[in-house]
């Protein structure tokens, strides 16, 4: 069943790329970003071919709150597929728009996160000591410096986990277009996130980064300054195709 929404995270999902335990817990409720992108993992896990998975994402669906899923389902966000997927078994929107935290799940049974890493050991030797879950849990519901870490994790979900956070803001998406040891993947989620590459910031970054897939370093240059532009045209980390662009900008007054 397509959910009618789309995320990076889900996207993993969709595809087939995760593992059973990890598509278990989160039919089970415990893989849990915000509310629509659940809901979504919750409507597509409905029918897994594995027929646990399954099972498990419908008693989840059966077991939320109906109040709230009724009020998520009167938002005018919500797709038009999940009002007709929950329509078939008799939840209708609610009739007025009620308030509701859409920055959290409607329902989380893994609410605990990893403990407290010991102060005595390095940070990153203890994050991957972690599950992949654990890592996860923490990628979407740990701190700033947490995530910070777990971005350059080499699971793609941990990463992906990262930017499905409702705590991550603006100023850390532009500060991981600035590390090196990213993967390419992350920079691609950025990229293709209209609200972030708003900021002139992470476009900057995710300009002059090397990882950054062409096509989208090649959109967002045209944005840059003039000054900008200059360091990128004679900037040896850029890829050569995207310095030619630079110099070819500048030396036609692009400003």
């Amino acid at each position: 069943m397509d959910p009618g929404f789309r995320s990076p995270l889900l996207d993993f999902f969709r595809r087939g790329e995760v593992a059973h335990d990890i598509r278990l817990l989160a039919a089970q409720g415990a893989l849990a970003p915000r509310a629509q992108e659940q809901l979504a993992l919750l409507v597509l896990l409905s029918d897994d071919a594995d027929g646990e998975i399954a099972r498990s994402a419908r008693a989840t669906l059966d077991a939320l709150p109906p109040e709230a899923l009724r009020a998520f389902l009167a938002r005018s966000d919500t797709p038009h597929e999940m009002k007709t997927f929950f329509a078939a078994s008799g939840i209708v929107p609610a009739d007025a728009a009620v308030a509701i935290d859409i920055d959290g799940p409607l329902v989380d049974t893994l609410a605990e996160l990893p403990e407290e890493p010991d102060p005595a050991e390095p940070e990153h030797k203890t994050l991957s000591s972690l599950s992949v879950l654990q890592r996860m849990k923490l990628a979407m519901k740990g701190t700033r410096e947490q995530r910070a870490t777990l971005i350059r994790d080499s699971n793609k979900l941990v990463s992906a986990a990262v930017l499905a956070s409702p705590k991550v803001n603006e100023a850390e998406v532009e500060s991981f277009t600035k590390m090196g040891n990213v993967s390419e993947d992350v920079l691609r989620i950025i990229g293709t996130n209209r609200s972030w590459v708003k900021n002139y910031g992470v476009a900057l970054g995710l300009c002059k980064h090397p990882k950054t897939p062409p096509a989208i370093a090649m959109s967002l240059v045209q944005r840059l300054n003039e000054k900008d532009l200059k360091m990128l045209a004679i900037d040896r980390n850029a890829k050569e195709g995207l310095r030619l662009l630079a110099k070819k900008m500048v030396s036609k007054g692009k400003g």
